[in-house]
């Protein structure tokens, strides 16, 4: 396997600042290429426990962990896990963005861009994308392209799917695709990206583990523990803001002239309302920062709980694999 240029975590510096000082023991829940968990002791951690479900992750960083000897713990597993590996956590960073590695490889069938084989799969195991295009039924595969990818021509789309079956490769999907949309103009995104976006999150099951995610997060982290999560599209960045609004004992308004209602206990504190985005000079540098969102908390020491996913905005598909 060859692997493109090397990945630039987004908002490296942003998270850095707004979780300075960096010490103690944090936790990479979306390790990748390495390059939060590399900055992280660079900043000062004591130790980054790194955790990806996807293998190629850990092969990849063979040729550099030694470096930090035993600072650096590598555990193949779910960011949704994260309690399991680590307890009283000084501070926690996840990044939700499919990594450059897995889109680089065409092997691996993440990338409308390079014909491989439809997969998607992360942790490299279960159920794969052409499993799923050919599995299930046009409503649900509708619903699938509507609410996870925000596809407004996902009947149609779901349509062709169904018309076109077997489709078992990336390049026999965004043919399908493509003849169901217009051609997209200079700066558009290309007519695929709703579409496999919404495929890629329904494999891997994204919006459970962010769910289950933001769960083991709050019961991994020690008073003054830091939440540092990156989100790319609005589905994710909702879920993540609703999340911490009614962790952080702020009921949601009504209307934004209604005023802010506070409950208790709150198990974060949320100290800058408003996502960060990168700035001109990061995206000049990393395009992909883009659409990055980045929303920070700290963890105060009320004691965990449980939170019904569809109070946060989770989105919930039957009929799914």
């Amino acid at each position: 396997m060859s692997v493109g240029g090397p990945h630039v975590p987004v908002l490296i510096d942003a998270i850095l600042q707004n979780c300075a000082p960096i010490q103690g023991v944090w936790l990479d829940g979306t390790f990748g290429a390495g390059g939060y968990a590399r900055a992280f002791l660079d900043a000062g951690a004591s130790r980054v426990i790194a955790v990806d479900r996807d293998p190629l992750a850990f092969e990849m960083a063979e040729s550099w962990a030694h470096t930090y000897k035993d600072r650096l713990i590598m555990k193949p597993g779910f960011f949704s896990d994260m309690d399991k590996f680590g307890k009283n956590l000084d501070g926690v960073v996840l990044d939700l963005g499919v990594s450059s590695m897995q889109l680089d490889l065409a092997e691996r069938g993440f990338s409308f861009m390079r014909d491989g084989p439809l997969d998607m799969r992360m942790s490299q195991k279960g159920p794969s994308a052409a499993d799923l295009v050919n599995a299930v039924e046009e409503k649900d595969l509708a619903g699938l392209l509507y609410h996870y990818g925000e596809e407004r021509a996902s009947r149609r789309i779901a349509r062709a799917i169904v018309a076109a079956r077997p489709i078992t490769t990336t390049f026999q999907l965004v043919r399908v695709i493509e003849k169901c949309l217009p051609r997209s103009k200079p700066g558009q995104s290309h007519p695929a990206t709703r579409s496999f976006q919404a495929i890629r999150i329904a494999v891997n099951n994204e919006y459970g583990e962010l769910y289950q995610g933001l769960m083991a997060a709050e019961r991994a982290l020690t008073l003054g523990g830091k939440l540092a999560i990156v989100t790319f599209h609005s589905v994710e960045d909702r879920m993540v803001k609703r999340f911490l609004t009614e962790r952080s004992g702020r009921a949601a308004k009504a209307n934004r002239y209604a005023p802010e209602i506070f409950s208790s206990p709150a198990q974060f504190e949320v100290k800058i309302r408003k996502a960060i985005v990168a700035d001109e000079t990061e995206l000049e540098v990393n395009p992909r920062s883009r659409s990055a969102k980045l929303r920070v908390a700290m963890r105060t020491d009320a004691p965990a709980g449980d939170i019904d996913p569809k109070s946060i905005g989770m989105p919930y598909i039957k009929g799914l694999m």
